[in-house]
């Protein structure tokens, strides 16, 4: 079904057969009533390129540099046991989330489950028709959450595309029951100051606490005006979602955070977050917001407390997510160069920009300081037309190392090693070739993350990707299991 590629991590050779459509799931539709998606629900970036451009694309496809168009290619130590394409939903596939044999997969038009106690061979379980950009999802028990963050008409899964200049619009959070995994239930709708891009949980035994992280407010938005220098906290009873309420907004940037330009030439202003990622054992978070990053702690998850915040306005310009490594004295920053619209894995662009950005976490307590030690970036060649830039990524858990498996849209799945702070290397990767050679496209992986043993990458215009890894490195990983695993609420893998 898949063509396999040969070993050395960093060169690529022509003469791989394009890979095999994939697996078909039986379909099996759960939950609110069909809706159709309006415009601007679909945040799918096509730029047309000059006829030099296509030319130069398709020339560096024939020198060998660069994969032929949707041409898999990939390391040694990666096999690829499947594609799920896309379904009933069609539109930009984004984030997962895993509970026990399930895997819940984000889409701009709602979200699907699938079975994945055979990973060669996942199962569709429900898809839900549900529009509203992004659709970010995680899970808790027998609750799933979901982000808003596009206007709509009304908090229904039947709602339709408003202006954010009309007071009666809605975004925010939906809360759906998943007890019956074929019929998941919508219970509950929270509304948040700007909607809610993404969003982090911090669960507990009675509630689960959600960190709801938007951004770019404008005068003329009635439920989004400046200043918007924090995020909304939502709690969540479990025994009665439908009472879930913001409980908190707190002003993580005092002084307005990062100005941006003109200031700093080509940075993002900081006008909320973009993602939060929480390492509840630790009490600590670290927070992605446009112009900064933030390392705070949760002890008390209504109040949390800044430890300490750095900028980069050098090489970042977005500051997109974060990964803390097991030890949590490490964080990875990843910088969305380009709000994944435009094609930044070049030599024009080189290995600094639209990159990770590796910081040490030093000292102890609130005294803890970020402490840059460098950048990683996929250094495999992509074409102008290609979409491509540090996005959503996890741990793969291995004891005395740090791991992680990670999204580079059309740059494909990255597998690199930090553990030498100052020294990251790749070790492994995934990818398709372009979508297209005549105009930039946003495709590939937007999410790729480790779970019990397998990596699953969620591909915005090709579907689910079950991978496997095997290399001495990784191997110790395959012995580790938990029950569920939402990336942006870390779980301790060796403390339990």
């Amino acid at each position: 079904m898949t063509s396999l590629h040969t070993t050395p991590v960093r060169r690529r050779r022509l003469g791989v057969a394009a890979a095999a459509a994939g697996l078909f799931a039986t379909l099996l539709m759960a939950g609110p009533a069909a809706a159709t998606p309006g415009p601007g629900d679909s945040a799918t970036t096509r730029t047309e390129v000059s006829t030099r451009q296509e030319a130069e694309a398709t020339a560096a496809i024939r020198s060998a540099g660069i994969p032929g168009v949707d041409e898999i290619v990939h390391s040694g130590n990666i096999t690829h046991l499947t594609n799920v394409p896309k379904d009933a939903l069609q539109g930009l596939n984004t984030d997962l989330a895993f509970q026990g044999k399930y895997a819940f997969a984000g889409n701009f038009d709602g979200f699907r489950i699938f079975d994945i106690s055979n990973p060669k061979k996942p199962k569709t379980v429900a898809q839900v028709l549900c529009p509203g950009s992004q659709n970010d999802i995680s899970v808790s028990g027998n609750l799933l959450f979901l982000s808003t963050d596009s206007s709509r008409s009304d908090n229904s899964c039947a709602s339709t595309t408003q202006p954010a200049t009309e007071k009666s619009s809605w975004e925010g959070m939906k809360v759906f029951d998943i007890s019956d995994k074929r019929n998941p239930k919508y219970v509950a709708a929270v509304e948040t100051a700007c909607g809610s891009h993404t969003h982090t949980i911090i669960p507990e035994r009675k509630n689960v606490y959600i960190y709801v992280s938007s951004y770019s407010p404008s005068e003329t938005f009635p439920d989004c005006r400046p200043p918007h220098d924090g995020i909304s906290i939502i709690k969540v009873p479990r025994q009665a979602p439908e009472k879930s309420r913001v409980v908190n907004f707190p002003v993580l940037f005092p002084d307005g955070g990062n100005p941006g330009g003109p200031t700093n030439p080509g940075v993002s202003k900081t006008t909320g977050c973009h993602d939060i990622t929480v390492l509840p054992s630790k009490d600590l978070a670290a927070g992605a917001c446009m112009g900064d990053g933030l390392l705070f702690s949760i002890k008390d998850p209504e109040n949390p407390k800044i430890i300490d915040r750095v900028q980069d306005n050098v090489n970042f310009a977005f500051w997109h997510s974060a990964t803390f490594n097991q030890r949590a004295d490490k964080v990875v920053f990843t910088d969305e160069l380009g709000g994944g619209g435009a094609a930044t894995c070049n030599e024009e662009i080189g290995p600094k920009r639209g990159a990770d950005g590796i910081y040490d976490i030093v000292g102890k307590g609130d005294h803890r300081k970020l402490v840059f030690r460098s950048y990683f970036k996929i250094d495999r060649p992509q074409a102008d037309t290609e979409v491509c830039v540090a996005h959503n990524g996890s741990i793969i858990p291995v004891k005395g190392r740090d791991l992680m498996v990670q999204a580079w849209y059309q740059g494909g799945v990255s597998v690199w090693d930090f553990t030498d702070s100052s020294r990251p290397k790749e070790i492994g990767f995934f990818e398709r070739g372009p979508v297209t050679t005549d105009e930039v496209t946003t495709a590939g992986s937007w999410s790729a993350y480790y779970y019990n043993g397998y990596i699953y990458s969620n591909d915005i215009e090709k579907g689910f990707d079950v991978l496997r890894i095997d290399d001495r490195r990784t191997d110790p990983a395959k012995r580790v299991r938990t029950d569920e695993l939402n990336v942006q609420t870390q779980p301790d893998y060796f403390d339990r």
